[in-house]
């Protein structure tokens, strides 16, 4: 069975029936006004009821997603389901070995793509570690003020006294608390930066 979709608000499909009709499908399903990246109910429900041999059919791959990574994933699902993808305007029909090789070349260079920017995410943070940069956020509490948080918490103060005092979240001191407590009691706790 071949299913038109549209992302287009209206119901009508005025502007796509011929592209529909002329590509066989037996029927269209729109979305009525579903432009966010996930409000799109109609689509998930037509994925949902996919049968293997169906055929999804859009006039532009667009038309699925504007995300290249959401995009794969939603091609994806439809193969998991034993289904093929026709994009009228890409040429692309997933039910045929020329569509399936571009489809696998399109899923390989995502690969390349984001292995590549591992990669130069790895090599930054080396040479920023190499320079004497640790990344990450700022240190709330120097060493100096650490200690005026311990000394406070040990006098009886509470921890959002303390952390008014210094200047702090009440979480930024629970923390502080919690670490004293380990190291007090001799467990061996990860160094800080």
């Amino acid at each position: 069975m071949k299913i038109g979709y549209t992302r287009y608000p209206t119901t009508d499909h005025s502007t796509q029936p011929c592209a529909f009709q002329v590509a066989g499908c037996d029927s269209v399903v729109a979305e009525e006004g579903g432009s966010g990246r996930w409000d799109r109910p109609a689509l998930h429900q037509l994925l949902a009821q996919l049968r293997p041999g169906d055929t999804v059919v859009v006039c532009a791959l667009d038309q699925l997603s504007q995300s290249f990574q959401d995009l794969l994933v939603l091609l994806e699902r439809i193969d998991r389901a034993q289904a093929f993808v026709q994009s009228l305007a890409e040429g692309i029909d997933t039910s045929k070995p020329s569509g399936r090789t571009l489809m696998q070349m399109i899923d390989r260079f995502a690969d390349y793509g984001r292995s590549m920017l591992k990669e130069r995410t790895r090599v930054g943070l080396q040479a920023g570690r190499s320079a004497g940069r640790i990344g990450g956020r700022p240190r709330a509490l120097s060493g100096a003020k650490e200690r005026e948080v311990v000394a406070l918490l040990e006098s009886g103060r509470t921890a959002s006294d303390a952390a008014r005092v210094v200047g702090v979240s009440p979480s930024t001191v629970s923390r502080l608390s919690s670490r004293e407590r380990i190291r007090r009691a001799g467990v061996n706790t990860p160094a800080r930066r």
